[in-house]
């Protein structure tokens, strides 16, 4: 059973990845959810989850053992001691293991230049630009709520819903009218006739 690791900051944001985090951990598909932090320190979200990482920033994934690197967005992307994190992402990036990254974590993978050469998007072109000085990926910026552009998943801060959606296609969880199905679910309460 492989695993998908959601990479967690205090302050992180507790709702971005539980849609997903939830189907991913179900048995049944073949997937168990962890949480790496660039320490052991309990994490606290956003809403007071407080959150005991299972790896440290020193973990060496591998694509036996890792499907995909999740990484919500919060209040922790703009510290210093977060950038960290950078390493973790060039490992899975250069080993081919899906990053999947929303709100302001896209504006971290921004400012290490991860989105530089694909499309992506984010909370806005100029918040990425604010937070990002180093952008260079503002020609493949898309003006939507997700990007599933090769092995890096993109969105903006109101879309978990439309991010979950690539991220459990790019999986293979779901996928054709069972996806849709799952996603029309969540996002309006109900199946259509």
């Amino acid at each position: 059973m492989k695993e998908v690791w959601i990479f967690i900051t205090d302050g992180f944001a507790d709702w971005e990845a539980s849609y997903v985090s939830t189907e991913l951990n179900n048995p049944e598909n073949g997937f168990q959810v962890r949480t790496v932090a660039i320490d052991k320190d309990p994490k606290v979200s956003m809403g007071g989850l407080r959150v005991l990482p299972d790896y440290e920033l020193n973990v060496e994934p591998s694509q036996d053992k890792l499907a995909m690197l999740i990484i919500p967005g919060g209040t922790g992307w703009r510290e210093a001691k977060n950038q960290q994190a950078a390493r973790l992402v060039q490992s899975c990036v250069d080993k081919e293991i899906p990053v999947a990254a929303i709100c302001d974590a896209t504006t971290f993978l921004a400012s290490h230049g991860f989105l530089d050469n694909i499309k992506h998007t984010g909370n806005t072109l100029d918040f990425m630009k604010e937070g990002a000085p180093n952008y260079r990926g503002e020609g493949s910026y898309q003006t939507v709520q997700s990007v599933s552009d090769g092995n890096i998943i993109t969105a903006n801060g109101t879309a978990a819903l439309e991010f979950s959606r690539h991220i459990l296609e790019k999986l293979g969880v779901y996928e054709g009218e069972k996806l849709e199905e799952w996603y029309t679910v969540f996002k309006k309460g109900y199946l259509s006739e």
